[in-house]
């Protein structure tokens, strides 16, 4: 059997017998009897003290995704997928929060003083707001992930940055839409909105009124900092749990109106038709096994902690089951901390591992009771057309299988 849920007793014995070991090692003598310390110690330069950075031994970065590199030839900047086999809980540090990009572009730099946005259309009083207008406002401070359509896993993949490294989640700081909106007094009829970014080229998104009045932020701060120039600086539109390019970067401009309107970013991404705007605007539910995952290496038999994350545009996840026969048996997770909405929530499942070779595999289920599908199970939305391959339609949430081969290696196992 590749898989054992070690009891509680066991589970204690052995952190007991591992952390002996690491005190022991931790600390060596010196000949005359002293414990040994660091070879140095500085206390840092300007920089450290002025902003802080990273120790030189923790190397994690993003990488250019999906084909492309970032920044291409012309210095346009693309998708760029987060470490999240590095993450250390749930939150995105900002510096390696995944940025995406359908266009390219490059990253425009805003003074905040002068810019603006612009509350028109379909509304009693058009209104102007300046960035410190916006902050005068009451704030929300809340945690929601951010999803990219291009976060789609395939047999090529390696890693789980690969093959799920474009979303991140953060705590997003700002004004909810809903108080703009009421401000300016929405006029009957009107059922969508429009949002506009200052790119080069310009990209804008229908929303619909209903979601743009239930739960979404222009937001000025992520993590407890300004939001970063990459993540639309000064000002951004979260939309919790729909798709990314919806959550519009660089926000100068919302106009109410009575339709859809079929817009760059709309395009081949959202459409009127019910079925179809379910598939594309609403994330998951999702997960994905982060360690192990694809490219590491187990040392060899024993326990191991298996860790992922789980995120669902549904609301907020309410079970995760791993499985590590390839989906014969099924157990449950444990949820650490306490689950958001439309946010990542962090998962782990105590395994002993008895060196045979295995398949790992999570799934979600979230407060709706929807169910995370397997691959096969999502082949009823791949709709091949005539000289094309196939493509998923809507979101990729199916299910992650990693391999683990007897020799402790692991790799995508999708086939």
């Amino acid at each position: 059997m590749a898989s054992k849920k070690p009891t509680r007793r066991e589970f204690i014995k052995t952190s007991a017998t591992l952390a002996s070991g690491v005190a022991v090692g931790a600390a060596s003598k010196s000949a005359s009897g002293q414990l040994e310390g660091p070879e140095s110690f500085t206390l840092g330069s300007d920089e450290m003290v002025a902003y802080g950075e990273r120790s030189q031994f923790v190397n994690s970065v993003r990488i250019a995704h999906g084909g492309r590199p970032s920044p291409d030839q012309f210095g346009l900047d693309f998708h760029i997928a987060t470490p999240l086999q590095d993450q250390m809980g749930i939150i995105a540090p900002s510096s390696l929060h995944y940025v995406g990009t359908t266009r390219g572009s490059f990253t425009p730099e805003i003074d905040p003083e002068k810019h603006r946005l612009m509350i028109h259309g379909m509304v009693d009083n058009p209104l102007v707001f300046t960035m410190e207008e916006l902050k005068r406002l009451p704030s929300v401070t809340r945690m929601h992930f951010i999803e990219c359509a291009g976060n789609r896993a395939n047999s090529r993949h390696v890693t789980v940055q690969e093959t799920h490294g474009m979303t991140s989640n953060a705590l997003w700081t700002g004004v909810l839409l809903s108080t703009l909106l009421e401000e300016a007094g929405v006029q009957d009829g009107a059922k969508w909105i429009v949002a506009e970014g200052v790119e080069e080229v310009k990209g804008a998104s229908s929303i619909p009124l209903s979601k743009a009045m239930e739960d979404c932020i222009v937001c000025y701060g992520m993590n407890g900092e300004p939001v970063r120039p990459q993540q639309g600086f000064p000002l951004r539109l979260m939309v919790p749990g729909f798709e990314g390019i919806l959550n519009v970067k660089w926000l100068r401009r919302i106009k109410l109106t009575d339709e859809f309107y079929m817009t760059y970013n709309d395009y081949g991404h959202l459409r009127q038709d019910d079925d179809d705007a379910a598939l594309s605007m609403q994330i998951g539910p999702k997960s994905v096994i982060t360690y192990p995952s694809g490219g590491q290496q187990l040392e060899g038999p024993g326990f191991y902690e298996v860790r992922g994350l789980a995120w669902s545009g549904g609301g907020r996840v309410s079970r995760v089951e791993v499985t590590t026969d390839g989906g014969e048996t099924w157990f449950d997770a444990d949820i650490r901390g306490e689950a958001q909405p439309m946010a990542h929530t962090a998962f782990s499942f105590n395994w002993t591992w008895d060196g045979e070779p295995c398949e790992l595999q999570s799934r979600c289920i979230d407060e709706l009771g929807s169910i995370q599908p397997t691959r096969e199970q999502a082949q009823q939305f791949w709709n091949p057309e005539p000289g094309q391959r196939a493509r998923l339609k809507g979101q990729d949430n199916s299910i992650q299988p990693w391999r683990i081969d007897g020799d402790g290696s692991v790799h995508n196992a999708i086939s």
